[in-house]
């Protein structure tokens, strides 16, 4: 049988890899966009720029929510079940236990659609003249930072507070699916698999979906959809 520390290696290593793939995938799709493609539709009220500028927030989140010199929260002598995957960490320094703990607070926290809408807006005008060299950079900058950060780094998150290990499948999940929706909303062929392979970030992304899905109102609906049971009625959504 594995130890925690094991475990907690696993995971750790887990996360990184696919954040990595994400971040590949996510870029390398952006790096496709033509000049005449960045104005057009791609989700609900965002062009195309909207969208990345949207997406690329995964990546400058990271470098906002970490501390100026990355520091690992106390230890204890013990930690409660369902803290970070860090068996030395002090689970009373993170409000929030988990990738799907973060979603469940930004939903009741930070989901005026508005709201959302126009930091997408804003983040797009902030990639400036050339948003796929802007991409591009933050990128780089990130994942030499996400490689120095330790796991137990606190993350200070407007909706709470948690372990970086825990924060980082969150940044992955928004580079992986909006990459997607990136993918077809670009002309030609610009599909899922036109950029660097998703690999692990797919899965991850699938993994977290359904711990959302099991935890909201249409659990039975999702299931049943996934199964080949039933058809996406509007609004259905594991978010």
């Amino acid at each position: 049988m594995r130890s925690i520390d094991e475990v907690a290696v696993r995971t750790s290593e887990a996360r990184r890899e696919a954040f990595g793939q994400a971040t590949a995938a996510f870029t390398a799709l952006v790096a496709r966009v033509g000049p005449e493609d960045w104005q057009l539709p791609a989700l609900g009220q965002w062009t195309v720029r909207d969208l990345v500028g949207h997406a690329s927030r995964a990546l400058s989140t990271i470098e906002a929510y970490l501390p100026t010199a990355a520091q690992p929260a106390p230890a204890v002598q013990a930690v409660e079940a369902g803290s970070p995957t860090d068996p030395a960490l002090d689970a009373a320094a993170y409000e929030l236990a988990g990738p799907a703990e973060y979603y469940l607070a930004a939903r009741a926290g930070l989901g005026d659609p508005a709201a959302v809408a126009e930091r997408g807006r804003a983040a797009g005008r902030a990639l400036g003249a050339d948003p796929a060299r802007a991409v591009g950079a933050l990128a780089t900058r990130v994942l030499a930072l996400v490689a120095a950060t330790t796991d137990s780094t606190l993350i200070r998150s407007p909706v709470g507070t948690m372990a970086f290990v825990d924060y980082l499948p969150t940044r992955t999940f928004e580079l992986t699916v909006h990459g997607l929706d990136l993918a077809r909303a670009l002309p030609g062929d610009s599909g899922p698999g036109a950029g660097a392979p998703l690999g692990s970030a797919l899965a991850a992304g699938l993994d977290l979906a359904a711990e959302l899905a099991a935890r909201g109102p249409d659990a039975a609906d999702l299931l049943l959809l996934l199964t080949g049971r039933g058809s996406l009625r509007s609004g259905l959504s594991a978010l």
